[in-house]
């Protein structure tokens, strides 16, 4: 019988947080370029989804953020390493910011940019960072309790 390997997308979470027509994005290192991304990263081991968007905003951002709703499930294979990358772009606000919080490593800081300062952007992380802004300017919101995740 011959092996093949088995295809792994990479689960991930995003977070879009709006405060007075402004988007918290993060300015990280992606293969040595500065990029601009909203506050995302991989789920871990044992955690929820909520859960990991959350701690991905602080760690990112120094911002604590409450998740509202999500915005929707993206897709996107990266031709830079052929990951593919499974989003779950959630919506929120911010609640608190701790400007003195560690940000992970490649982190350059947070900032808070336009949609047309985003659509203008030529240093976004992948297309799923606008697609995900633009699909919750149109209003596309979904429910938390979509998610159903067995203990």
């Amino acid at each position: 019988m011959v092996e093949t390997s088995r295809w792994t997308p990479h689960a991930t979470v995003a977070v879009v947080v709006e405060k007075d027509g402004k988007f918290l994005v993060v300015e990280e290192y992606s293969q040595n370029q500065a990029v601009f991304n909203q506050p995302a990263g991989h789920v871990e081991a044992n955690e929820t989804l909520i859960a990991a968007a959350k701690r991905e905003a602080l760690e990112e951002t120094g911002y604590q953020v409450d998740i509202q709703g999500i915005v929707g499930l993206y897709t996107y294979t990266a031709p830079s390493n052929g990951i593919t990358y499974h989003r779950y772009c959630f919506f929120g606000s911010a609640i608190e910011y701790d400007a003195d919080a560690p940000l992970d490593d490649g982190i350059i800081g947070p900032q808070w940019l336009s949609i047309n300062e985003m659509r203008n952007c030529q240093r976004l992380r992948s297309p799923m960072v606008l697609t995900c802004f633009e699909d919750y300017i149109r209003g596309q919101r979904f429910p938390l309790d979509v998610i159903i995740e067995h203990p």
